[in-house]
Order: structure tokens, then C-alpha cells, then sequence
């Protein structure tokens, strides 16, 4: 959950370290709004759907439930073999690479993962991909923890990894770090061209965590696999005594944000 680099689409290293345990990763992570899902597909022509970056599905499936029909694109052969077990038809290739062959699609869907895509090249990916109408969405969804933990958490950070980038940042930056995301976006759908101007649309809710269901969810952050086992064994630690300090559970706030357009 640290700050990314400006162009993350070029960390690969941090990127392709998600599918280390796909279990927990599709087990801890939250999932999307249903509104935000419905309200996607209700502005698309039709249900056929591309989910880029699918990883073990889990957008994926709610747009299933959604009455989609769902093709994942996923570079990481981990994810995408966890992302099959239930049916989902995914194709292992970054989104830069991949071949529609012809085909074309009412909706491209990314959660959560369009920073690791060249947004001028996913763009014009997209537009090739899409039925006129169609609709590309990318979404990203913000931690937003009480004030008081979130120190709590920056602080475990810090006492566990002093040398590295994980403790030099805000291990859950807030929207205002994330506009970069919306804005790189917003502005390579611009520069690609064939889609009309990009909107902006936001969900809020919240979440309870216990500490054990959080402490699930901190090693599925990019780049927390490739820690050291005893670095990651203290960060956990400290962050289970901060939840411990405040009772054993807690709330957290969350809130997305979507970047879509419509194909001209």
C-alpha cells in the first residue's frame, strides 16, 4: 500500500508480485461497490466485457453476477490460473500485447490495476478493442483508515523497514495521491483518441476489519512478497498491536473513483 511510482506501468518487479498467494489475495482483498459494477453496465451498449489486469477474478465475478459475459486479460500465469477455477475464460498477456483477433467488446474494465498499464498505449488498446458506444472504466478504490491508526500504521512501517520505500511513505496514500492515476487516466484516453471526454465518478463506504482480517489483507500490497520474511513478520506485528491498542477491530473508509469514456 506505499506511494507508486509516477509511472508504475514501468515498476514490472513490484507489478508481477501479487500472484506470490493468489489464495489470499482473492480471499483478503475487497471488492467493488455494486453500484459502481451496475452502473458501468447499465452505461454500456451490451454485456460483453474485457477485465484487464483481472488477477484471481475478483472483479470479474461481480460483473458475472452482473449478467456479463467476462474475458480476463492477466499477465501473471499465477493469477490467471487461480482466476479459471470458476469458469472465467482468461487470456495471459499484458494489456499493451494483447491480440483482440477481430474481436470487439462493449465494456473495458480495469480495477485497480491501470496504473500498471502505458495509459496512452492501453488507451488506444482499448478503443480498438471496444464497439462504437463502448465504454472503457477504470477504477481504483482508496484506503482512508481513522486519523489515529493511520499514524499507527505509518509508524510500523517505519520501525520495520527504516532503508527501504515502504518506510519512507504513507503506507495508504489518499486521494490526493491518487489523482495522478485519474489524471495519467484521464489524459491518456486524450492523447489516444477515439473516445469522447473523459468523466469521473465516486463511491464511498466502509468496512469493518477485525485484526486477524487485516492482517490477512497487508501481504496481498504490491511488493510485500518480495520482503524478507523477518521484516514482514515485524511490520505485521506492529500493525496487529496498533489494532490491538484500539480494541481489536476497527473501521475503514474507503472510497473509489472512476475514469471512463465512451468510444466515439
Amino acid at each position: 500500500m506505499p506511494t507508486l511510482p509516477s509511472e508504475a506501468h514501468r515498476a514490472r518487479h513490484i507489478a508481477e508480485s501479487f500472484g506470490a498467494d493468489p489464495a489470499r489475495y482473492d480471499r483478503a482483498r475487497p471488492r467493488y461497490p455494486e453500484a459502481l459494477v451496475e452502473r458501468i453496465v447499465a452505461a454500456s451498449p451490451g454485456r460483453d466485457v474485457v477485465d484487464v489486469g483481472c488477477g484471481t477474478g475478483i472483479a470479474a465475478r461481480q460483473f458475472q453476477a452482473a449478467g456479463c459475459t467476462v474475458l480476463g486479460v492477466e499477465p501473471d500465469a499465477r493469477m490467471a490460473e487461480w482466476a479459471r477455477r470458476p469458469g472465467l475464460e482468461v487470456e495471459v498477456s499484458t494489456f499493451e500485447d494483447w491480440d483482440p483477433a477481430g474481436r470487439t467488446f462493449d465494456a473495458v474494465v480495469a480495477g485497480m490495476t491501470w496504473h500498471w498499464v502505458d495509459p496512452v498505449a492501453g488507451a488506444a488498446k482499448a478503443a480498438r478493442a471496444l464497439r462504437p458506444g463502448g465504454r472503457l472504466a477504470l477504477f481504483w478504490y482508496v484506503f482512508q483508515p481513522p486519523p489515529d491508526l493511520g499514524e499507527a500504521f505509518t509508524a510500523a512501517y517505519r520501525r520495520a523497514l527504516p532503508d527501504s520505500p515502504f518506510g519512507g511513505a504513507p503506507p495508504m496514500p489518499g486521494l490526493d495521491a491518487y489523482s495522478a492515476f485519474f489524471t495519467r487516466a484521464t489524459d491518456g484516453m486524450r492523447q489516444a483518441g477515439g473516445f469522447g471526454e473523459p468523466e469521473r465518478w465516486r463511491y464511498d463506504w466502509d468496512q469493518s476489519y477485525t485484526r486477524d482480517a487485516w492482517l490477512d489483507l497487508v501481504p496481498t500490497s504490491g511488493g510485500h512478497s518480495r520482503l524478507p520474511a523477518a521484516a514482514l513478520d515485524e511490520l505485521l506485528a506492529g500493525i496487529g498491536g496498533a489494532v490491538d491498542a484500539v480494541g481489536g477491530s476497527f473501521t475503514m473508509h474507503y472510497t473509489a473513483v472512476v475514469v471512463t469514456a465512451t468510444r466515439a
